[in-house]
């Protein structure tokens, strides 16, 4: 790995510089490379001045990087005869750009152009184990070395070949956008050298990498390599398949959540719509195949269904909220001075859809013997491994390939849309092309859990002394990929006891980056009868809102300014110049209208920091402003955002992932949440779950790349949430002069919409879009 001060430094048990790696040449009619990641990695030389948390020893990141390394060889970067590179890459691109950066690592090592990298997913390979699970915005830090590696040794093969070619020694050639020249001018293509540099018998050799100040492609701005196909609709995701005989298939719900259905009354008369080809019962609801999604639609209304209400039949929020309560953990302050104040406070934050845009679809085809999936799976491993045990089939025969999906923030982790077309295309024997209805997302998918947030600070004589925090949740499933990789590691971590895999989680992701004295995090999580998913950032959105509240509120207990506060006990020079840069270009403190105020928070994680301050108007005339079947309530007016994620591959696709995160940050504090009724989730579709519109999104936003000197890529994919969410939750406590407790800030205003009917399912397509547009 790059360093930018000692390059050639040596690693005391192998002899190998920092920079020097080994990796594979495996056999092959083509040249084709891949990495050996157990030597050479770099150790981690920060010192840190005060006792370390779990999370600043080894992180979540840090986890899912020691579980991907033992398979890096088999991840491998192909060259073919018309000169151009291939890579599958073993993670999910869901709108997050990997398959840019990717080429854009592979481009940096090979000396090819970007738009020569041909970088597909790959399909569900168990071999890989721990090396093909998409989350904790890990996918650029545990592949970036492993894909450079195999790219250099790529090229340094090409080059061993050009010099018997062209008859000289490879250190007098250069290669240059995929040609490799001598000192003469005589030159040959890496098309050309494809299969003169492949080798019979997979061979290990030595590669060393560029330096951090040769790079040419990686940390400069590029669009994304799929923008084009994305916006002239030619890029492909799970639907646009053409799987042959795959019909359009929905299925009927019941009406309260993980309820079950026990009989559909009128089979025949259904199977009797036009249309309409089978219909049969799974675990879920009542599924139904036909020729058209209209089709599938008319069929649901139609259907009489006796249904089982489930375990939540006549629960509520307030009932939910009081099992939470009942579950907090008591705060355990440790012996103070007599005259310590101390500031207490609770924060809830309610339940919230962890839909994507794209609706969750899968396409399947069971046959005896054999089955094949398709869909946008972040685990697919597991997904494989669960759909064949559903099936009673060996592995090896569910096939399952990786498509492209259009967003997923955590929710793509499950495979419940692969594991349910594989049931019905086994019940009807025949392929389907299963895709949920908007409807049934937020009222029978994965949500971010209802919790509780307590923290308790105390103070004496401006400085403060403990700091506790107790997050109390609706449990979490982890059943994704990532429970497993705890267990195989569970030796290498810096926690004992007996920790569950969400408290694991927890401890490896929370950190508090202010110097507070004793310090302590703890989570207890309870009833697991919800649909619940690892939703962008997991748990650091609701822990940092809570935390930073209550930073400010020190703040003004010590009759302190916010930012001079929070740079006084920062202990990260990283975070110091973070919140330094919003300061600055943000104008914090500058005098602005009765009603407006500025709101400013920091984060710290995957070995990042981010810092944001916002503008908030809370003026009568903005709360009060009237857009059609809309919420509007105050509204960010301004927002900048500075996140340091060390190394920066593309800087073009770091300011997308930012600016995605405020606007999550925007909606989580202001305008989104599920609201639970009598077994029912009362959201239905986007048009009432109330994400971050237009008319909320900041008229100005400016993010900034901090510079850094890290040799490594920093975790990126979620970093924009918990700061943007905190900053506005405390703008909105200095408009109003009172602390809110209760996020989204909203939910117990009067409902905003009229809920859709729960029987039947789905609502009738309508027939008059056009009148709906803005």
């Amino acid at each position: 790995m790059t360093d930018t001060h000692h390059t050639e430094r040596l690693d005391s048990r192998s002899g190998l510089s920092r920079r020097t790696f080994m990796g594979y040449v495996i056999a092959g009619a083509t040249l084709a490379t891949g990495a050996e990641m157990t030597v050479g990695t770099e150790t981690a030389e920060a010192v840190i001045p005060t006792v370390p948390g779990p999370a600043e020893i080894l992180d979540l990141n840090d986890l899912l990087t020691l579980a991907a390394a033992p398979t890096a060889t088999l991840v491998t970067v192909k060259i073919g005869t018309d000169g151009r590179a291939s890579f599958a890459l073993p993670r999910a691109e869901v709108g997050q750009g990997i398959v840019t950066s990717t080429a854009m690592m592979i481009a940096e090592e090979l000396d090819l152009p970007v738009d020569k990298i041909d970088v597909t997913l790959a399909k569900a390979r168990p071999e890989l184990m721990f090396n093909q699970l998409t989350g904790g915005s890990n996918t650029t830090i545990s592949t970036y070395t492993p894909i450079r590696v195999a790219a250099a040794l790529a090229k340094q093969q090409l080059l061993k070949a050009a010099a018997i070619v062209l008859g000289d020694t490879a250190d007098a050639l250069v290669a240059k956008a995929g040609v490799i020249t001598g000192p003469t001018g005589q030159s040959v293509t890496y098309g050309e050298l494809a299969a003169k540099a492949s080798v019979a018998d997979t061979v290990r050799a030595q590669v060393t990498l560029k330096t951090r100040s040769e790079h040419t492609v990686i940390g400069t701005p590029q669009r994304r390599t799929d923008a084009l196909e994305a916006v002239t609709g030619k890029k492909k995701f799970a639907m646009d398949l053409d799987v042959a005989d795959a019909l359009p298939t929905m299925v009927a719900r019941p009406p309260t959540h993980n309820g079950a259905p026990v009989r559909l009354k009128n089979e025949a008369a259904v199977l009797d719509l036009p249309g309409v080809t089978h219909v049969a019962k799974i675990p879920t609801g009542i599924a139904v195949r036909a020729k058209t999604f209209g089709q599938c639609i008319d069929a649901i209304r139609e259907m009489d269904i006796e249904w089982s209400g489930g375990d939540l039949a006549g629960e509520s929020d307030a009932t939910i909220l009081d099992k939470v309560k009942k579950a907090q953990l008591p705060m355990a302050v440790p012996k103070v001075p007599l005259l310590t104040q101390r500031v207490d406070a609770e924060f809830t934050f309610r339940f919230r859809s962890n839909s994507s845009l794209e609706p969750n679809c899968a396409i399947a085809d069971v046959r005896s013997g054999s089955a094949e999936i398709w869909g946008s799976l972040k685990s697919p491993v597991v997904a494989q491994e669960e759909i064949a045990l559903e099936l009673g089939l060996p592995i090896p025969k569910v096939t399952v390939h990786v498509t492209q999906g259009g967003g997923s923030f955590g929710r793509k982790l499950f495979h419940d849309a692969a594991l349910e077309a594989a049931r019905i295309s086994k019940a009807m024997g025949k392929p389907v092309r299963l895709m949920w209805h908007r409807v049934d997302e937020p009222r029978q998918g994965r949500l971010h859990p209802m919790a509780t947030s307590r923290v308790r600070a105390t103070h004496l004589l401006g400085e403060v002394l403990t700091f506790e925090q107790r997050h109390t949740s609706v449990q979490t499933d982890f059943g994704h990929g990532l429970g497993e990789i705890i267990t195989a590691q569970a030796a290498k971590l810096p926690v004992g006891g007996n920790l569950t895999f969400a408290q694991t989680i927890f401890t490896l992701t929370q950190e508090v980056p202010y110097n507070f004295g004793v310090v302590t995090q703890l989570l207890n999580e309870t009833d697991d009868r919800f649909n619940t998913g690892s939703m962008r950032n997991i748990y650091s959105p609701d822990v940092r809102v809570a935390s930073e509240l209550v930073v400010d509120e020190l703040a003004r207990k010590l009759r302190k300014d916010p930012v001079a506060f929070r740079r006084k006990f920062l202990r990260s020079a990283a975070a110091r110049d973070a919140l330094d840069k919003v300061a600055e270009v943000g104008e914090w403190g500058r005098k602005l209208p009765d009603g407006v105020t500025q709101g400013v928070a920091i984060h710290k994680e995957y070995k990042g920091v981010t810092a944001c301050l916002v503008e908030l108007d809370t003026r009568p005339q903005t709360v009060g402003r009237s857009v059609r079947n809309a919420v509007t309530g105050p509204r960010v007016t301004k927002a900048v955002f500075a996140v340091d994620a060390g190394l920066v591959i593309n800087p073009t696709g770091l300011e997308a992932q930012m600016l995605g995160g405020v606007m999550d940050g925007i909606a989580l504090a202001l305008t989104s949440s599920c609201h639970f009724e009598d077994g029912h989730f009362l959201e239905a579709s986007w048009d009432n779950y109330f994400y971050t519109r237009q008319w909320n999104v900041p008229p100005e936003i400016t993010v900034e790349i901090m510079p850094s000197t890290s040799g490594q890529p920093g975790g990126a994919g979620e970093a924009g949430v918990a700061a943007s969410f905190a900053a506005i939750a405390c703008a909105y406590a200095r408009a109003t002069g009172k602390m809110p407790t209760e996020f989204p800030i909203n939910h117990a205003d009067e409902l905003a919409f009229e809920p859709k009917p729960f029987t039947p399912s789905v609502v009738q397509s309508p027939t008059d879009g056009l009148d709906h547009t803005y």
